[in-house]
């Protein structure tokens, strides 16, 4: 259940963030109305900014809460999440009116690796901590038996 829990709620905060700051674009103006096509490159590029930032820490965010092997519950939300966005390429795509073709294109495409980007930045931040212990550990325990030989 746990399991479940870690990648349903980084799939959520990604949707979440995304469509709420959309929102707050199109209502201060800067997005053109919804369902009007945005083919401003820039706007474009501002979009898939900010969404590749929520998807790094919605990989974060799953492994944070996975209850064990962080990074395998962050691949399946990787593999979701890319089944997703490459349904939405193609829908755009055949849609031609949406806006330009590249946007769905590389949302698809970087969506894996910000997921198991923010994944691995848990992962090693968790790592490094238990790493530095052992090798604190280790390295106290040979100088103390090399005191010992000398």
């Amino acid at each position: 259940m746990r399991s479940t829990v870690a990648v349903l709620a980084g799939f959520v905060v990604v949707a979440a963030l995304s469509l709420v700051t959309d929102q707050v674009l199109h209502v201060l103006n800067v997005y053109p109305p919804w369902g009007e096509p945005m083919w401003n490159p820039w706007l474009n590029l501002l979009a898939l900014t900010y969404r590749t930032i929520y998807t790094v820490a919605g990989g974060y965010l799953t492994a944070t809460l996975a209850p064990r092997d962080p990074m395998r519950h962050v691949i399946i939300l990787g593999c979701i999440g890319t089944v997703f966005g490459v349904l939405g390429a193609v829908t755009a795509i055949s849609m031609a009116d949406l806006g330009p073709s590249w946007y769905p294109i590389l949302l698809a495409v970087t969506g894996f690796p910000s997921i198991l980007f923010g994944g691995w930045v848990r992962d090693q931040g968790s790592g490094n901590r238990d790493r530095g212990v052992e090798a604190g550990g280790r390295a106290e325990v040979a100088s103390a038996s090399r005191r010992t030989v000398l």
